[in-house]
């Protein structure tokens, strides 16, 4: 089988009208400046920002955790499906569709856009891997209509070449704004945050070298005696060998005393000065982080007072969020799937299964569906016992 033959296994487009609120490029060569690449010099920060802040790097790693498993349901073929969806390469050294999946999550959520790359064996056939593709090398561009999309992968200079088979290529842009092709991070706005936090971190190391690290001050005052007066250089020489010997030695572990004679004054330097607090400022940048990244402040081990309910609250915030992503990846996991019912011989559709989010969400549908068989019981009493009463 060729590989030009599965683009019937998709559903065919259907010409559209042109869109009327889109900007009509009447240079014909609107399409050379049009380039966008998915790689944009923003990426390097969130990649920086993920490695300096840990709060970030495992809220993040967390929502990809927290979206959960999932099965493929396709009647007829669900033993086949099932062996494909947990057998599949992916890359090098992964196996599985979930892990394509966690990449391309991870990859969503951290730089505004996911890309990915079905790739068929030699006869297109069948379906041999699943390739999470690196942003830096890929660029996008609008099609001939603002409803199309093109992705290229950049060479050298302004060169754009366009993938030849477009079908196999998945692309998923989170929260685009109006009239953009590309998406938008979930860090986007926390640059400015994450600076400010990382400048109050820098500070308290430059606080602790300086106060916390303790150094000394020996003042030794001469006597009035005339060989005191003489030889008060020499005293002073003598003084500081044997103190750096003292001290030599604590660092190396062992217990060394300092004795000397006359008036020696011995004070810690900056021992009066105290540590700026720093709980206020860094629990207010927190604060900022956590109410993007949407993830409860109890899951990333923040022991801020909270109440019951609103922790209750808080995780049907994450629940809705995550619903949200798992619409997009609906979407990929479906074409993946279909293609490879549709290389096989299959017919029908399939659908996305989830699994619950957690054991909270259960317990209160279970919960809820008690009390609606109770409310039902006791209605057909009380309908009962007043038909007994009428007649």
């Amino acid at each position: 089988m060729k590989y030009l033959k599965i683009k019937n296994f998709f559903t065919p487009q259907k010409k559209a009208v042109a869109v009327q609120t889109a900007r009509e490029n009447a240079n014909p060569l609107h399409h050379w400046p049009g380039y966008t690449p998915l790689a944009p010099p923003e990426h390097g920060l969130y990649t920086a920002m993920r490695e300096s802040v840990p709060i970030i790097d495992a809220a993040l790693d967390k929502i990809v955790r927290l979206a959960g498993g999932f099965t493929v349901v396709c009647p007829g073929a669900q033993a086949a499906l099932d062996h494909f969806v947990s057998t599949v390469r992916v890359g090098a050294g992964s196996v599985g569709l979930y892990q394509f999946i966690a990449v391309y999550l991870d990859s969503l959520i951290t730089y505004g856009n996911a890309v990915g790359e079905i790739i068929l064996t030699a006869d297109g056939g069948d379906i041999m891997a699943l390739y999470n593709a690196g942003l830096e090398n890929i660029s996008i561009r609008q099609g001939k209509s603002p409803l199309d999309v093109e992705i290229g992968v950049s060479g050298a200079g302004l060169d754009f070449k366009p993938v030849p088979y477009p079908e196999l290529v998945l692309f998923t842009p989170l929260s685009p704004k109006p009239g953009a092709v590309t998406g938008t991070s979930l860090l986007r706005s926390l640059p400015f945050v994450t600076s400010v936090l990382l400048e109050i971190y820098g500070s308290i190391k430059t606080n602790f070298q300086r106060v916390a690290n303790l150094r000394y001050a020996v003042t030794y005052k001469p006597g009035s005696s005339a060989l005191d007066k003489a030889h008060a250089k020499d005293i002073a020489a003598s003084m500081a060998s044997e103190w750096r010997d003292a001290m030599d030695s604590a660092a190396a572990g062992h217990i060394k005393d300092f004795v000397a004679v006359g008036d020696v004054d011995i004070k810690v330097i900056g021992a009066d000065n105290q540590m700026i607090a720093t709980e206020v400022p860094v629990r207010q940048m927190l604060e900022q982080i956590v109410a993007k990244l949407g993830i409860p402040p109890f899951m990333l081990g923040l022991h801020w007072s909270t109440t019951e309910r609103m922790s209750t609250q808080q995780a049907d915030i994450l629940t809705s969020e995550l619903e949200s992503y798992r619409v997009a990846l609906g979407s990929v996991i479906t074409k993946i799937c279909t293609l490879w019912l549709r290389l096989h011989g299959y017919g029908g559709a399939c659908r996305v299964v989830w699994d619950d989010i957690n054991l909270q969400d259960e317990l209160e549908a279970a919960r809820a569906r008690l009390i609606d068989a109770q409310a039902r019981v006791l209605g057909d009493r009380e309908g009962g016992a007043g038909s007994d009463a009428i007649i």
